[in-house]
């Protein structure tokens, strides 16, 4: 194999950083010493220059119906212009043709609703932003949609999370075509991750305490993000509130989904992670700092969502 074809689908409304994310990945695995070497192309209908959700224009290589050249991957960008794609007879029955060309097929974020549409994901597990995941579920029930992960594998079939989701997914592909050295350095290069946990949630609760519609739960979780080492029990959450315990576990079950504890030690859990990956503290520093009572009770919670103890998630999460 004398290089590793990978071919961007992009239409108008695309995401800049959809395609920007994979493209410089691959480009830095080439400086550094992939072999053999990807060779990035960007197909768009007609071969006509795109209009990205930025304002900016990419210029295509190729026209996507007159392509037709064996590749390693096949990748649909996303960016607001995914429905209309998605809608196109054209632009969808060839992506469907490209596919059977390819070894992998592949989407970032909203991409997956044009691979959707062509039938291709049928039956898998995937992935897309988090916020067009109950969108594009209702609209095609044969495929279960996943909101939660960074990026999904099933088969020969990927799919990725919003946006920058496209850097884990491109690692990925990097790792498993090159080994770890390269794809080390790639996340070395572009200051990233080299893996982030598989059942790690797209959706930060720092940023998700900001949408609760109701203004009581809102404030709660504001006072929960920032103060994690507080009395944060029911019966304290409640006092704070001025409700009754069962009234505030209501709310929280309506808005959050979550009982209050659940939520508490989710909050917990992440800002432990943002401190191991951030510095050097020893674990029961990170766990007195983060609220938990004990690093096994921090062991417990970091198992419960990351499915690794903290300890193996630092050793992951920081590029040695």
């Amino acid at each position: 194999m004398d290089e590793r074809l990978v071919l961007l689908v992009a239409y108008d409304g695309a995401e800049l950083l959809d395609i920007a994310c994979v493209t410089s990945c691959l480009d830095i695995a080439n400086r550094i010493g992939a072999n053999p070497p990807y060779r990035m192309v960007l197909a768009t209908p007609g071969k006509r220059a795109v209009h990205c959700d930025s304002g900016l224009q990419l210029q295509a290589d190729v026209a996507l119906e007159r392509f037709n050249e064996p590749m390693d991957t096949l990748l649909v960008s996303g960016g607001l212009g995914h429905e209309d794609a998605a809608a196109d007879r054209s632009l969808v029955g060839h992506v469907r043709r490209l596919s059977a060309l390819a070894r992998r097929v592949s989407s970032v974020c909203t991409g997956a609703t044009v691979l959707a549409a062509t039938g291709l994901l049928s039956g898998r597990r995937i992935t897309t932003h988090w916020m067009y995941a109950d969108q594009l579920a209702a609209k095609h029930p044969d495929v279960d949609v996943d909101a939660d992960p960074i990026y999904i594998r099933d088969g020969e079939i990927a799919t990725s999370g919003g946006v920058t989701s496209a850097l884990d997914l491109t690692m990925s592909f990097i790792e498993e075509d090159h080994g770890e050295a390269i794809a080390r350095g790639v996340a070395l290069g572009t200051v990233t991750y080299l893996q982030r946990p598989g059942g790690q949630s797209q959706m930060s609760m720092f940023v998700a305490s900001r949408l609760s519609g109701d203004l009581l739960v809102r404030r709660l979780r504001d006072h929960i993000v920032s103060h994690p080492t507080s009395d944060l029990s029911t019966p304290a959450l409640a006092r704070l509130a001025g409700v009754s315990e069962r009234h505030l576990s209501r709310m929280f079950l309506t808005h959050v989904e979550q009982t209050p504890a659940q939520y508490v030690r989710g909050v917990r859990t992440e800002a432990a992670a943002h401190l191991l990956v951030s510095g050097e503290l020893p674990l029961a520093a990170v766990a007195r700092q983060c609220g938990f009572g004990s690093t096994e009770s921090l062991r417990q919670a970091f198992l419960d969502r990351y499915g690794v103890p903290p300890s193996q998630y630092r050793r992951t999460q920081t590029p040695a």
